[in-house]
């Protein structure tokens, strides 16, 4: 039986030094592979055990890394094991086939966009005009696709996020706050969608997911199994 296994990668494959949460002593701690270098500086790990096992997972499954990453993000993990042939990125908006994005798949995501959200262009406007300096660092757009915005969360109102949820809702988009970043995505903008993709190429009878935050939710209730650490 063919078999696809999605992932997610952050808090749910691989880890940051602060994410890793090490709170055994330290002569218990895990060996740690770092996978991640950003400006020369190791950024992300995973165990020396997740490592081998997710080696001898490629020689089993497909292993379709799935990521709201963007493709130059992505680009800088180095997992172990066989090169994935498919990737997710961009939270579904760019599918990687050996490292390049299919631009047939794009454009069937830009086209759905267009005919069923409101604009980029609003959202990011409504975001700069509403957030308030006091609590916003960062506002940033991924791909093109979709926005977030970087955040003290001490300092951010609980109902700012809330009346964003209800704006957005009526635009055809989705808000989630995941940390310190609240994120607007397109409705039609899904991992589940690409992973449903890729399954029809691959012949995959069944579908495995893992993930740990909102924007996986619709990942992990299309497959047959999904697994939320």
């Amino acid at each position: 039986m063919a078999v696809l296994v999605a992932s997610d990668l952050d808090r749910t494959l691989i880890y940051s030094a602060g994410a890793l949460a090490l709170t055994m002593p330290d002569a218990r701690a895990p060996r740690l592979l770092c996978v991640e270098v950003h400006e020369s500086r190791p950024l992300s790990y995973m165990t020396e055990t997740a490592a081998q096992l997710l080696t001898e997972l490629g020689d089993a499954a497909v292993f379709v890394p799935t990521t709201t990453r963007t493709r130059k993000q992505y680009e800088r993990i180095n997992l172990p094991g066989p090169a994935p042939r498919y990737a997710i990125c961009a939270n579904g908006g760019h599918l990687l086939v050996d490292g390049v994005s299919d631009a047939d798949w794009h454009g069937r995501v830009l086209a759905r966009l267009a005919d069923e959200c409101a604009p980029l262009d609003e959202v990011r406007a409504y975001l700069a005009e509403h957030a308030d300096p006091l609590w916003l660092r960062k506002q940033r757009v991924a791909e093109d696709l979709f926005a977030y915005l970087v955040v003290e969360r001490e300092l951010l109102p609980e109902e700012w996020v809330k009346s964003l949820a209800v704006w957005a809702e009526n635009r055809g988009w989705t808000v989630s706050l995941q940390g310190r970043k609240i994120y607007a995505v397109p409705k039609p903008l899904t991992k589940s969608a690409a992973m449903r993709e890729v399954a029809r190429r691959t012949g995959a009878e069944l579908t495995v997911a893992a993930g740990d935050s909102l924007l996986d939710a619709d990942l992990l209730l299309a497959a047959d199994c999904g697994w939320r650490p």
